[in-house]
């Protein structure tokens, strides 16, 4: 399973590198244009916070996604655990990623039920969906698990997680 688990996730994990990336261009771009609007043309566009936190959401759920699969995610490490010799070690790993994993799909479902909860509002000065503000926590759960599941089976495999980046 994890023969074609790996490159799945390597591809979507690059994916939400490069729409992360977009989201921080966009943000720039964005947050640029409302200052020359506000200092320049004296004439602030309302539209411009609102479409950058739009894009910090996206930013910010893709690129925690992403840090759980290639592990740059802040990690304690208990004194205990190091000490440890390693075929115990391991188990306390999978633990982590189970719970990880737990984390992931209960923060995947309950912002999918929200973003239908809100769907009909919208934002605004944009005119969108309230719902675009939580879709990508949804999504962002569903990979945290996916990516977690990785993690797991290569830690029983004796195997590790290439980073999606190399």
């Amino acid at each position: 399973m994890l023969r074609w688990l790996t490159p799945i996730n390597a591809w979507i994990s690059r994916l939400c590198m490069y729409v992360a990336v977009a989201g921080l261009l966009g943000i720039v771009t964005v947050v640029t244009y409302q200052v020359f609007g506000r200092y320049v043309l004296n004439d602030t566009p309302t539209w411009a916070e609102s479409l950058a936190l739009v894009f910090v959401l996206y930013v910010t759920m893709f690129g925690a996604a992403v840090g759980v699969r290639d592990a740059g995610h802040i990690g304690l490490e208990s004194i205990l655990v190091m000490v440890m010799p390693e075929r115990h070690r391991i188990w306390f790993e999978v633990l982590i990623h189970v719970l990880v994993s737990i984390f992931g799909m209960v923060m995947g479902w309950n912002a999918w039920v929200l973003a239908e909860s809100v769907m009909p509002y919208k934002i605004p000065n944009l005119g969108l969906s309230e719902g675009l503000n939580h879709i990508p926590l949804a999504i962002a759960g569903v990979l945290i698990t996916l990516f977690s599941l990785e993690h797991i089976l290569a830690l029983l495999a004796g195997k590790e997680v290439r980073p999606s980046w190399h």
